[in-house]
């Protein structure tokens, strides 16, 4: 498995913004799917973002352009900067790698984000 420490969380009020950083430690990391994932208290872990090998991304629903997904393959990070940051967007964010295009095997031990309203 590859390793994958997340950080950059916090608390936030409403309206404001944050960006999440993930280190990884796997040679493979440019041809990987890298993504980020969300878990609320009570709520099932959904799907926030994903930047593909090819650099295209990809969103949850309820993004609405207020996320952006980045990565710098050079320094093996996955970032993920969170903009206009409302209540239901509290929870442990967690970052994970798709190295053979088979699903999501490698996951970080989450970050904390609280958005105060």
């Amino acid at each position: 498995q590859v390793q994958l420490v997340e950080s950059g969380g916090g608390l936030v009020p409403a309206g404001g913004s944050l960006t999440l950083s993930c280190v990884a430690s796997t040679r493979t990391f440019s041809s990987a799917t890298m993504g980020w994932f969300r878990q609320a208290p009570g709520k099932e872990r959904e799907f926030v973002a994903g930047s593909a090998p090819d650099l295209t991304t990809s969103y949850g629903p309820f993004v609405k352009g207020r996320f952006t997904i980045s990565r710098d393959n050079t320094k093996k990070m996955v970032y993920l900067q969170m903009d206009s940051l409302q209540s239901d967007d509290t929870g442990v964010y967690f970052c994970a790698a798709d190295r053979w295009g088979r699903g999501y095997e490698s996951w970080g031990q989450g970050t904390q984000v609280t958005v105060s309203s």
